[in-house]
């Protein structure tokens, strides 16, 4: 099959018009049961490489009259604001501005309770943990209906949130997944939903909810949302496809959904529980996978098949609506934190589809396959689009921005119990450091930077830099240089953090509170130290293609046979002879 034939200009406008929608994420939940120390984990990787890639500290405030809602921006910075601490009052940028405002005591109100003083949180694109420990991640997910934001109602029902806000709200206001689950959901249900379809994972130490909204096209029944709990000893995940399936009545403790759903989907034809039987949440709001077939559902194989290789799940299935991978799966051996790294490092090595191998890995097994006009919207939906082929979509992935696993250890002091463990740029070369919940901030160095300017002093650039420069012997480099740093330094703060454990013990509050925020700065700061030497290394070390060592001669490395027999080498000029 032939590629289209574009025009340079045309090219850079189709990049232009595909960047800025590419996010797509990779999602997962490890219950308690699950879990080898007790921990309940709830993960995420942002996978958006030009957006704005900051951890950013949100101080606990007094929360008096209003609370602005925004539309965050695509590329860096995704807010400017100074109502959410210094690290969202970004030198140089106009303030955002604001869709709407909601009154605080009407969110009380939703909430059930007072929350006069904010809880201080870690934010992103979307929120990621509290200081009371409860943790959010997200992905994006094709839906029927995906409007833009409508905050004054003008000509149809109002819409102001999207699942980055509420997932703040959550944080500023709720201790347990459940409360922020119902919060979220009365929040859709009054102030409407707009863009994509999302999934917001909700964990707290001893329960994790999936919650999953889109908007609806109707005024009266404007938007629509489902939750549904995660058994204990099960393990979740989601990857740009709803998960959620058939809607489940009467069971609160398991199964919640909003009002205007069961309605909103009979007026408008596209569900009828009369004739069809219980809802199918997936069949009824959205057209599934995004981008090509198995762009979504590959993902949730891998990591189910890598969780729990008994079960024997089948990496083809029928349709995009298939049934054939359970909501949540019981792992074949507990999940240790370490473990979802090494799932988020995934480029389905040892299966048919290991993107390390092949001519489209080069002479050097790289995995990454960039994304080109041909590709299209990495969030595409369009039933009418056009394959001119496809590349495998692998957990980890080039266009990365960040990835974390939020743990919180019920066998750790109050103090130290919940942590994000953060990665910056790809999660194949990045180092996972730990920074606790309840420390009073957070290193500059990962509240700082834009991927569209390189900046020395931002960690975000420090493993972007040495991910690129990998790709020059990628195999080699990983294997021998990154990989072993990368494991030596999350070793060692592993050990670390249980050393902490101990030292806050007996300990006043605030000095315990000095040390975890301490130990957060420490561990990263070796951790950036390590790579920029490291980087600075391995830029001598394979440059021009050798290995270039301080105490001995260059070595040639050239290429792998396997790779020169599949180009035209063997047909270069190695005799005088005409043909």
């Amino acid at each position: 099959m032939k590629f289209p034939t574009l025009p340079v200009a045309a090219l850079c406008l189709a990049v232009l018009l595909s960047v800025p929608q590419a996010l797509a994420c990779t999602t997962m939940i490890v219950t308690p049961g699950a879990s080898a120390d007790g921990s309940m984990m709830v993960t995420h990787s942002d996978d958006d490489e030009l957006g704005d890639q900051r951890i950013i500290y949100v101080p606990a405030k007094r929360q008096t009259g209003e609370r602005k809602i925004y539309a965050d921006a695509y590329r860096y910075p995704r807010i400017v604001t100074d109502d959410r601490g210094p690290g969202y009052d970004t030198p140089g940028f106009r303030p955002t501005p604001y869709l709407a405002k909601i009154p605080y005591e009407r969110i009380w109100k939703l909430l059930g309770r007072r929350q006069e003083t904010s809880f201080a949180y870690f934010d992103g694109n979307y929120g990621i943990m509290n200081e009371k420990n409860l943790m959010m991640g997200e992905c994006t997910n094709g839906a029927n209906y995906e409007p833009r934001p409508n905050p004054k109602g003008t000509g149809g029902p109002q819409r102001i949130f999207y699942s980055s806000e509420l997932s703040r709200i959550a944080l500023e206001n709720c201790a347990t997944a459940r409360e922020a689950v119902r919060l979220m959901g009365a929040l859709i249900d009054e102030y409407g939903f707009f863009s994509t379809g999302e999934t917001l994972l909700v964990g707290d130490e001893k329960e994790a909810w999936v919650f999953e909204m889109c908007a609806l096209p109707d005024a009266k029944y404007h938007s629509a949302w489902v939750a549904k709990r995660v058994p204990d000893g099960e393990y979740f995940v989601a990857a740009n496809t709803f998960r959620i399936r058939d809607v489940v009545k009467n069971d609160p403790d398991n199964f919640q959904y909003s009002r205007l759903l069961i309605p909103g989907l009979r007026k408008l034809g596209w569900w009828d529980e009369a004739k069809q039987g219980p809802v199918d949440w997936l069949r009824a709001v959205s057209p599934g996978e995004y981008n090509h077939p198995y762009y979504s559902l590959r993902r949730v194989w891998r990591a189910m098949d890598r969780v729990n290789p008994d079960l024997g799940l089948s990496p083809w299935v029928k349709d995009t609506y298939s049934r054939d991978y359970p909501f949540s799966i019981p792992p074949k051996g507990k999940l240790a934190v370490t473990d979802v790294f090494s799932l988020y490092r995934d480029h389905y090595e040892g299966t048919p589809f290991d993107l390390t191998k092949g001519t489209a890995a080069g002479p050097y097994g790289d995995p990454h396959r960039f994304v080109g006009p041909y590709d299209g919207n990495q969030n595409n939906v369009d039933k009418e689009k056009k394959f001119y082929g496809a590349w495998e979509r692998a957990i980890s992935v080039f266009y990365q921005g960040y990835t974390f696993v939020c743990q919180t250890r019920p066998k750790g002091p109050d103090m130290t119990r919940g942590l994000v463990w953060f990665g910056p740029d790809v999660s194949y070369t990045t180092v996972f450091t730990p920074f606790f919940a309840k420390a009073a901030q957070l290193p500059e160095s990962y509240q700082t930077g834009s991927p569209q300017k390189f900046d020395p002093a931002s960690a975000w650039w420090t493993f972007d830099l040495l991910a690129n420069w990998s790709r020059l012997n990628f195999k080699r480099m990983t294997e021998v240089d990154i990989k072993p740093a990368q494991q030596a330094l999350e070793a060692e703060a592993l050990a670390a953090v249980a050393a902490l454990d101990k030292a806050v013990a007996g300990r006043p509050e605030a000095e315990q509170r000095r040390l975890v925020t301490a130990f957060g700065d420490k561990t990263a700061a070796k951790a950036l130290t390590t790579w920029k030497d490291l980087t600075y290394t391995l830029f001598a070390k394979y440059s021009d293609g050798y290995i270039n060592l301080p105490d001995s001669d260059a070595k040639a490395v050239g290429y792998p046979a396997s790779w020169l027999n599949a180009t035209d080498y063997r047909d270069g000029p190695t005799t005088y002879d005409m043909k």
